[in-house]
């Protein structure tokens, strides 16, 4: 599976598995995207990224958090927590098609007043952070 940002001065490679999708309504995602966000995730040793032009930044959200995004076209595309051995992949900056499918909302509870109803197409939802075990990267 590879992936990019919008100028393509960043490219990756994922070789290993990785977890279906997550659509994020925190505060957070929703100003960082204005909207919400899509992601995967996959084993940082099964990830290579391709950044010859030195496009790739990385902004410290959090105490403990960064997000990756291109310098040049500003493409969101990583998150990664401090000491994990996964990263976490905007799953817009997949190249298409991806074969994968949405497998939960989390943070349902700061959903933005204006998101379309979602609540009967049978997605589970968690009005908070989930138990970890949500989002581990299966076996191969």
């Amino acid at each position: 599976m590879q992936g990019g940002c919008h100028c393509g001065r960043v490219r990756y490679e994922i070789t290993g598995p990785v977890r279906q999708v997550v659509e994020c309504h925190c505060e957070s995602c929703r100003r960082l995207t204005g909207s919400v966000w899509h992601a995967t995730g996959a084993r940082q040793k099964d990830v290579s990224i391709s950044d010859n032009d030195n496009a790739l930044n990385w902004y410290r959200s959090s105490e403990k958090v960064e997000r990756g995004f291109c310098g040049n076209c500003g493409s969101t595309m990583f998150f990664r927590r401090d000491g994990a051995d996964t990263i976490t992949i905007t799953a817009g900056s997949l190249d298409q098609p991806t074969g994968l499918h949405l497998m939960m909302r989390i943070f349902t509870d700061e959903m933005a007043d204006y998101a379309a109803d979602s609540s009967g197409d049978g997605i589970p939802r968690y009005p908070e952070f989930p138990d970890m075990h949500h989002f581990a990267i299966p076996d191969e």
